[in-house]
């Protein structure tokens, strides 16, 4: 049961609700209310916003014309909706669609060659040969990037992540991609300098099989679907009420 931060007029105000106007306040703004001070300000809103209720139900607003109108406005936009809910959710996607659409399409699910590698970038060809020889004799590579590399991701003991062909330079691209895994390279000139690159992983070329991309699959065909099932109500309806552009 949610915590009770006041009452008015015997109405209980929970942190339940404390929570759900938080998010209406957007994570920018809510961050302005983080202290003690604005969490007090925030329950004060709580509060005042229970006494115009209050107020309303005392003053019979809801016989005036204005919340009449605001009413009718408001159920007419929630049965739009809830009516292209009930229209999307009526879509399924079966395991056969999935594994038909997969055999049909299996040239999309083709996975590139891909490596993983770590560098040092220092602008010294002697500086780079130096710690190529220090690496050699037994320093190790994560260490000497975070001395010595000037690329930012020396911060990750040099790691780039994992990569494709024509994602880097040429030069640095072609002497990772002939590299074997965990091998050092000599250094290698570029334009941003010479980098001394450690291959740590490759994935070589090849078809993602279905379990891979199963959840894709169900995703974009959810998605296909949904909007023949929207279009298709779309145009039944048109059928069954008149439309007329002005």
């Amino acid at each position: 049961m949610s915590k009770i931060i006041a009452k008015v007029n015997g109405k209980e105000i929970t942190q339940a609700d404390m929570d759900l106007l938080v998010k209406t306040l957007g994570p920018q703004r809510a961050q302005q209310f983080q202290s003690e001070e604005g969490q007090k300000q925030l329950v004060d809103e709580l509060v005042n916003q229970e006494l115009f209720y209050f107020d309303a139900i005392d003053t019979k607003l809801e016989d005036e014309k204005m919340f009449k109108d605001e009413l009718e406005l408001a159920k007419q936009n929630i049965l739009k909706q809830l009516n292209i809910k009930k229209t999307l959710d009526s879509v399924a996607v079966s395991e056969d669609d999935m594994k038909t659409f997969y055999q049909e399409n299996e040239e999309k699910f083709v996975r590139p060659m891909t490596v993983t590698a770590s560098h040092i970038l220092v602008d010294d060809e002697d500086k780079a040969k130096e710690i190529y020889a220090s690496i050699e004799g037994g320093k190790d590579f994560a260490e000497a990037a975070s001395e010595f590399s000037s690329c930012p991701s020396k911060e990750r003991g040099g790691d780039l992540g994992p990569f494709g062909q024509g994602q880097m330079v040429p030069e640095f691209e072609e002497a990772a991609f002939a590299m074997e895994v965990g091998k050092v390279s000599e250094p290698v000139k570029t334009q941003f300098g010479f980098h001394i690159i450690k291959l740590t992983d490759k994935s070589e070329a090849g078809t993602s099989s279905y379990e891979e991309v199963k959840a894709q699959i169900e995703q974009q065909l959810v998605i296909m679907q949904q909007n023949d099932a929207y279009f298709h109500k779309v145009e039944e309806l048109k059928a069954k009420y008149s439309v007329e552009l002005v």
